[in-house]
């Protein structure tokens, strides 16, 4: 079965640890420092249900509420990762924006989305609830998970969920998880 290819966008504030998941994700470890990324690709293989992926993720600057929505971000994206922080209101605002530009440059009702809650680790700093994220998830029927980047805590979900996500979306997997042989 050949290998297929699926580009994901990852999203989100400044500092809620986009370009940490993408790395612990890829290369298996955390980086303490922050440089904020400009805009940067990773790739990795992904088996899913025995199908192997070509995972392609855009690690993007972070946006804000005013930031325009790059138009390419729209075009040839499978699916979208949305990071906000659970120490942080404001990203969690931001992320919400962003879901709603990118409904507005897709045209779509529906679009693959995983909604993730990072830094889980800082528990005693934590300002948005999980009922909160899983709300808003519910909403734009998104998958909802909260991680750590640090603690590579639900890391890999992340991306196995945004390829079913996507295959669900091209109709490939019922939404009961059920394959389609076409």
């Amino acid at each position: 079965m050949p290998s297929k290819n699926r580009k994901v966008a990852v999203m989100g504030y400044r500092s809620v640890g986009k370009s940490s998941l993408c790395i612990q994700f890829v290369d298996g470890h955390f980086v303490d420092s922050y440089d904020p990324t400009i805009e940067n690709t990773f790739t990795k293989k992904i088996k899913v249900k025995g199908q192997e992926y070509g995972l392609e993720l855009v690690d993007t600057a972070g946006q804000d509420e005013y930031s325009i929505f790059p138009a390419h971000y729209s075009i040839d994206i499978h699916g979208y990762i949305l990071v906000y922080s659970i120490t942080s209101e404001k990203s969690f605002e931001v992320v919400q924006v962003i879901y709603d530009k990118i409904l507005d440059m897709m045209g779509k009702v529906t679009v693959p989305i995983v909604l993730v809650g990072n830094k889980n680790d800082l528990h005693m700093e934590r300002v948005v609830s999980s009922d909160e994220g899983r709300k808003v998830a519910e909403n734009w029927k998104a998958v909802f998970l909260e991680t750590s980047a640090k603690q590579h805590e639900a890391v890999n979900d992340i991306f196995t969920r945004v390829i079913l996500e996507i295959e669900k979306a091209d109709g490939n997997i019922s939404p009961e998880g059920k394959c389609h042989i076409s």
